[in-house]
């Protein structure tokens, strides 16, 4: 059974596909600043240094001290993977978790089946917080309708 891709259907991309039909033609020779990937994806360099810090990116450290920070086109992809998981809800820990994957031997089977774990862990959770929201919505709409009418009971005895 051959799997297919986003790509192999001509979609936008998923969690799971490398290719970015948007990106502009990269190779690994392509290098990148924080500031580069900051403004490509509208985030503050703060939050691209705690991807870092969360173990999703490792950029090389040049300059004195190590203090400037190169991305690679590898890079570039965690964090566009890492903003789509976000995207869909998923920790930071399950985005590094799936991201991971990709450093491991090409097992597409392996990918899927843990992205598919985690999303019907996730789509579970999203039910139950929707239920809860819908049991909200019931109550609130009860004392709603309960303050009208009492409220229309005060304004028929003025």
């Amino acid at each position: 059974m051959q799997l297919m891709h986003c790509r192999d259907r001509q979609l936008q991309g998923c969690l799971l596909c490398e290719a970015d039909p948007a990106a502009p033609n990269t190779t690994m020779a392509n290098t990148y600043t924080i500031s580069d990937l900051a403004k490509e994806f509208d985030l503050t360099t703060r939050a691209i240094r705690f991807y870092e810090d969360m173990g999703l990116l490792q950029p090389e450290r040049t300059g004195p001290a190590g203090r400037s920070r190169v991305y690679s086109a590898r890079d570039r992809t965690r964090l566009r993977l890492t903003l789509r998981a976000k995207r869909l809800g998923l920790s930071l820990t399950e985005a590094k978790e799936i991201i991971d994957l990709y450093d491991s031997p090409r097992d597409t089977g392996v990918q899927l089946r843990k992205f598919l774990d985690v999303l019907v862990v996730h789509r579970k959770q999203l039910e139950e917080q929707m239920a809860d929201l819908q049991a909200n919505l019931e109550e609130v709409q009860e004392h709603e309708e309960e303050a009208r009418a009492l409220l229309l009971k005060v304004e028929k005895q003025k």
